[in-house]
């Protein structure tokens, strides 16, 4: 799964038209066949029909308008491309010269069974809570651009209907650890779409702790699993998702090509 609705949503907080206008389609006979999304003007997103990762014509057509700048889709230079494994596009763009890129780890929490308390106390956020989220999330991830105004564009995008933001509180109340969850709809993958520890209170199982909260509310929303990416270099996150009990599936790599 490389697009999901919780990925647009995420996006949605530097507005909708900007949201839209990140997103290209392929569609064949009026039918919709393929979504992209550019997370950056030189990143493009791919979801692809299931029954059409194989299909010859719609990969001959999505390998050219990603490849030539006045198609509008990938900007000249150095692009990447993320895909689903097995699709038939990414071949083509390897053949055509374009280089894999490192790998990244999907993980994945089967939501058929109960998920165990997190054991802090976990808030869902609403407006009045927003500048907390904001501010954990701004002390997870250096360069972090997330500020209230973004949360509450966030809040008001379409997909947000399906999505909660969680905020964890140690024994002091502090905020600790931030989360959002995205669900597809009842009995569909959902998306765990960002995750991160305040910096001065890592290496306390805060982590751990927002993961099974975050599973929690994605099996409250009716979805059927939870699932999360990280790149392969950053050990810890991979380890703090599978001390949540999240299965580490096989790696996926974007293709790049040079500029």
């Amino acid at each position: 799964m490389q697009l999901h609705p919780g990925d647009l949503g995420w996006f949605w907080r530097f507005g909708g038209e900007r949201t839209a206008a990140a997103v290209r389609t392929w569609s064949r006979d009026g039918e919709l066949v393929a979504v992209g999304m550019l997370d950056d003007p030189e990143l493009l997103r791919l979801a692809i029909a299931p029954e059409l990762q194989r299909d010859d014509e719609l990969a001959q057509r999505v390998a050219e308008d990603v490849s030539l700048p006045e198609r509008d889709v990938l900007i000249e230079g150095k692009v990447y491309v993320e895909a689903p494994v097995g699709s038939l596009v990414l071949e083509l763009l390897h053949k055509d010269g374009w280089d894999f890129d490192d790998p990244w780890v999907p993980l994945r929490r089967d939501l058929s069974s109960p998920v165990p308390d997190p054991g802090v106390r976990v808030e869902v956020v609403g407006p009045e809570q927003a500048a907390e989220r904001t501010a954990v999330q701004r002390a997870s991830f250096d360069g972090s651009t997330f500020t209230d105004e973004r949360w509450h564009a966030m809040a008001a995008g379409a997909p947000y209907a399906d999505a909660q933001c969680l905020i964890a509180r140690n024994e002091q109340g502090e905020a600790v650890a931030g989360a959002t969850v995205w669900s597809a709809g009842a009995g569909k993958p959902g998306l765990l779409e960002p995750m991160g520890v305040h910096r001065a209170h890592r290496g306390r199982g805060y982590g751990e702790a927002i993961t099974l909260a975050a599973a929690r509310a994605l099996q409250e929303l009716g979805s059927s699993s939870a699932t999360v990416a990280t790149p392969a270099f950053n050990v810890g996150a991979v380890a703090t998702y599978r001390s949540a009990g999240f299965e580490q599936l096989a790696d996926k790599r974007d293709v790049f090509r040079k500029g």
